[in-house]
């Protein structure tokens, strides 16, 4: 995997909870805490994604469906 290497300015809270996580989870580095948060950002993101394209109507699928065909026609 390439890596980038970025500088980042945090309050010295997050900083603290940083090591904190690294400590009690045994990460190898602040880094591995960081691209792990940043993981589950874009997980939510992509959920938020999946949730709204679930909601949108497609009317042809559902002129498909009602087409008369039962499972036993296949």
């Amino acid at each position: 995997m390439q890596v980038e290497k970025l500088s980042v300015s945090l309050p010295a809270s997050l900083v603290q909870f940083i090591e904190g996580y690294k400590v009690a989870h045994s990460c190898k580095s602040r880094s591995q805490v960081i691209e792990m948060a940043l993981q589950l950002l874009r997980q939510q993101e992509l959920e938020e994604a999946y949730r709204e394209a679930s909601t949108e109507v497609d009317n042809d699928w559902d002129v498909t469906i009602a087409d008369g065909l039962t499972d036993e026609t296949w």
